[in-house]
């Protein structure tokens, strides 16, 4: 089951890249069918073998020979590892379907945001839409606490947005991405992927200033690191919370 769910990952990863590059283009993410963007060339169903098609072309088109981004295959193999590791975690479940939902959306909110530094609408309503469904199936089978999940996205919101006013150095676009991981993962979940993300984003802020990669007013993506934070919530945020709080008592 698991390899099952590993090549579901791959292929939804594939969708990903399409989302990827062609939500900030504004295009269509259905229409037209996959095709190289130097020649045109319609790509045919065995050319698009998550990963295995890339490795068989060598990174090139079938067609124009024109190098295809590694980052392709590695979304695919990131998508199907996350999804392998939510189903080791949770089994055929609700959180299963869900995390992976969240965490495939987070995969292309990142990205865009890496490539762009703007998160886009689109992207955020979709996700706020799919964690209320979320809470919702969750509560009728008693396995999510409404309230406890409302107020972590809206907690999730808050802290983010009030930091943007303070210090104007992050976007709205990431109080939504938080708002958004706080619907999925309740009040303590969303604290403790803050305080990841956080962490993250200063240490490898301090990385770019001591090596002078950016100089201090270029502007640095912070949604990736409260998608890294959310991701590692979902595994492992109680014993971080735990391990927290044996500081303190």
């Amino acid at each position: 089951m698991g390899i099952f769910v590993f090549i579901i990952g791959l292929c939804i990863g594939s969708f990903l890249n399409v989302c990827i590059y062609r939500i900030p283009k504004e295009e269509s993410i259905s229409f037209p069918p996959s095709h190289c963007t130097n020649c045109g060339y319609n790509l045919k169903a065995h050319d698009l073998v998550p990963i295995l098609s890339y490795l068989f072309l060598r990174g090139r088109c079938r067609k124009c020979g024109e190098k295809i981004s590694c980052r392709y295959p590695l979304i695919e193999l990131l998508n199907g590892l996350i999804y392998l590791l939510i189903f080791i975690k949770f089994g055929i479940s609700l959180n299963f379907i869900f995390y992976s939902l969240l965490s495939s959306l987070l995969i292309v909110i990142s990205f865009i945001d890496l490539d762009s530094k703007y998160i886009y609408t689109s992207n955020t309503i979709l996700g706020a839409v799919i964690g209320c469904i979320y809470i919702v199936v969750g509560a009728y089978i008693g396995e999510v606490n409404i309230i406890n999940n409302l107020l972590g996205g809206i907690i999730g919101y808050a802290i983010i947005y009030l930091i943007v006013i303070a210090t104007n150095g992050m976007g709205q676009g990431d109080a939504e991405i938080a708002g958004i991981c706080g619907l999925f993962l309740g009040i303590k979940g969303i604290l403790v992927t803050l305080f990841i993300s956080i962490i993250l984003g200063g240490l490898v802020g301090i990385i770019i200033l001591l090596f002078k990669l950016k100089d201090k007013k270029s502007e640095i993506a912070f949604g990736p690191y409260i998608a890294i934070g959310a991701v590692i919530c979902m595994f492992y945020g109680q014993e971080i919370l735990s391990l927290y709080l044996s500081f303190f008592y």
